[in-house]
């Protein structure tokens, strides 16, 4: 855990907003004392495609958050996605040089586990253990102090491109912001809303975002599988704005106000206005309509989840049920449809474990965020992440220079 009083800060840079959530740590556990959101433009589904904008948009989020949390806002831990990440299981072996297991054996066999091959143009993101056999003895989870002459280590890397996360990192940086870390965005949201009993008995989290629907699979405490799929919420806008041809703008109000994916629960007479494009009368339809664009495509982003679930054989490791979180989450009927492709009892997820702005922060939408704050609560403190300007001492004499200017 962060030192009393500390300040953390959690990044969401999402497709569809950016989300800045500060949360100070006590010995009680953590507050959350400010929050700061801006609408996202400069991103498609996870992936930075205009700095400039994307900039700007974390500048107003981090703005709010500074003003509403009265602290000026150095550091954060920004969260990534994208249809780039890829998660792959890996194993180690070791031989234990001394009496018992100390703590540069499980180091050494890290690091035998994570000598695989990685394209040049990919970076790890993660190393995450999931468990630890000795002399045949598995499912440890520290096997520090035990005695043995073979140690083996199971572990899951998470990668992305090189590309990618220097454009997220170079974003922060131009913000006036250093990167403490860059986190997964599934492993998380996992932080906020997974309680004990889902993470040991096994269950699988969907953060069903606007660019992106990242999938985490845990069991026995620790994550066993990772994965990105590049379809989410704009993809359901994209749909209302083609099937009842409206504008985007208008398309994402009518998701918001009247979406759902339930079209037998919707009574006869239930009917949306729909404003024309380019200056047309605005139209009345039935909202039946409405929820038969939005089913079928909620169906299919859940049914290619559930055909990755089953590619990685995992099915039988999601015992406890299936959480989704992320903005898309708040469409109406989402868990119905999750439990009928599933097959399994679903439940909307929550930021939990935290105290202060617990209202404020009371939403799917907030999950990454409220997540980035915990995880960087337990993590260890690690170097800032920061891409420097070759051009920066340019910059610096020639600003300078002017002041020389001014004074004279």
């Amino acid at each position: 855990m962060g030192s009393e009083g500390e300040l953390i800060v959690g990044l969401d840079i999402g497709t569809t907003k950016i989300c800045a959530v500060v949360g100070e740590v006590n010995p009680e556990g953590i507050d959350i004392v400010g929050v700061g959101t801006h609408p996202s433009v400069g991103l498609r589904k996870g992936v930075v495609v205009n700095i400039e904008s994307t900039v700007d948009s974390i500048k107003k989020a981090i703005e709010e958050a500074e003003l509403m949390a009265g602290c000026e806002i150095t550091t954060v831990y920004a969260g990534i996605a994208g249809g780039h990440i890829k998660g792959f299981n890996s194993h180690g072996i070791v031989a234990v040089k001394g009496e018992e297991i100390l703590q540069r054996d499980i180091d050494r066999v890290i690091d035998a586990a994570r000598a695989v091959a990685i394209p040049p143009d990919r970076e790890v993101i993660h190393i995450l253990p999931q468990e630890f056999i000795v002399d045949d003895q598995d499912g440890i989870q520290d096997p520090r102090g035990m005695s043995g002459v073979r140690l083996e280590a199971k572990i899951h890397i998470v990668t992305g491109a090189v590309t990618s996360a220097h454009n997220l990192i170079k974003c922060a940086n131009r913000a006036g912001l250093d990167v403490a870390d860059i986190v997964l965005e599934s492993l998380a949201s996992c932080e906020a809303v997974l309680n004990k009993e889902e993470k040991d008995l096994g269950g699988a989290l969907i953060d069903f975002g606007g660019g992106t629907t990242d999938l985490a699979i845990f069991k026995g405490k620790s994550i066993k599988h990772t994965s990105v799929l590049a379809l989410g919420g704009n993809n359901l806008t994209n749909d209302i704005s083609v099937g009842l041809r409206a504008p985007m703008a208008e398309a994402e109000k009518i998701k918001i106000r009247y979406g759902t994916c339930l079209p037998d629960s919707i009574g006869n007479d239930e009917t949306i206005e729909v404003c024309g494009v380019g200056g047309r009368k605005p139209r009345t339809l039935s909202r039946q309509i409405l929820a038969e664009i939005l089913e079928p495509r909620v169906e299919e982003i859940f049914s290619l989840i559930n055909r990755e679930i089953r590619r990685a054989t995992l099915e039988d490791v999601v015992a406890s049920g299936i959480v989704v979180t992320g903005g898309s989450s708040l469409l109406e009927g989402v868990v119905d449809v999750a439990e009928s492709v599933f097959s399994l009892p679903t439940r909307i997820g929550k930021p939990m474990g935290i105290r202060g702005l617990v209202d404020v922060v009371n939403s799917p939408m907030y999950a990454t965020a409220v997540g980035l704050v915990l995880y960087g609560a337990k993590s260890q403190p690690r170097k800032k992440f920061r891409i420097r300007d070759k051009h920066i001492f340019n910059r610096v004499t020639a600003r300078m220079k002017r002041w020389f200017k001014e004074i004279v």
